[in-house]
């Protein structure tokens, strides 16, 4: 398992080893010893899958109490993953890390507790798989507007096309609104 660093420290994107042959392939995708060796120490406590069509985007999501951390894997398809940085303390507050995530490139994105999460399905399907670090708690999830200008993602939308959102997410607050880690 190799694991590389982004431009925020703490978030890292994982590209696990895949031994192939005539049947398919075979891969460990979580190894407690490995991850803690490269300073993710986390303890999962839930896991989630989501099924999403072509251009649907998801988040860009948190919860200020009860913070998840996520380790984030494309089954099937392909997605533009995005975090945010929201830990006020950071040096890296409000800067944005972006991956490809594919069934094909088999990478994993570890997103830290204090950071909002997103991601755009860029293929025709996907199917995501995330494992938590703390439970689903409504009362404290929180939203940051996608399409914010001082975030500046970069959403690889062709031109024309809108993504498809569900009403939390279209009516996100603006970064300068949201509630902010410590």
């Amino acid at each position: 398992m190799k694991f590389v660093p982004t431009s925020i420290p703490d978030v890292v994107l994982i590209e696990p080893q895949a031994f192939s042959d005539q049947r398919g392939f075979f891969m460990e995708t979580w190894q407690l010893e490995k991850f803690s060796a490269a300073g993710i120490h986390a303890n999962f406590v839930q896991a989630n899958h989501s099924s999403s069509k072509q251009w649907v985007l998801r988040g860009l999501h948190y919860q200020i109490r009860q913070p998840q951390g996520k380790l984030v894997r494309v089954l099937s398809g392909e997605v533009f993953d995005a975090v945010v940085d929201l830990r006020r303390s950071s040096k890296h507050f409000g800067k944005p890390v972006v991956a490809t995530l594919s069934a094909s490139n088999r990478r994993m994105l570890w997103v830290p507790p204090g950071f909002a999460h997103g991601f755009l399905v860029t293929g025709d399907h996907a199917e995501v798989s995330y494992y938590c670090t703390d439970y689903y708690a409504p009362q404290h999830e929180r939203s940051v507007a996608w399409n914010d200008s001082v975030l500046a993602i970069q959403w690889p939308l062709p031109p024309n096309v809108q993504p498809v959102l569900n009403d939390k997410d279209a009516a996100a607050p603006p970064f300068a609104d949201i509630e902010y880690f410590p």
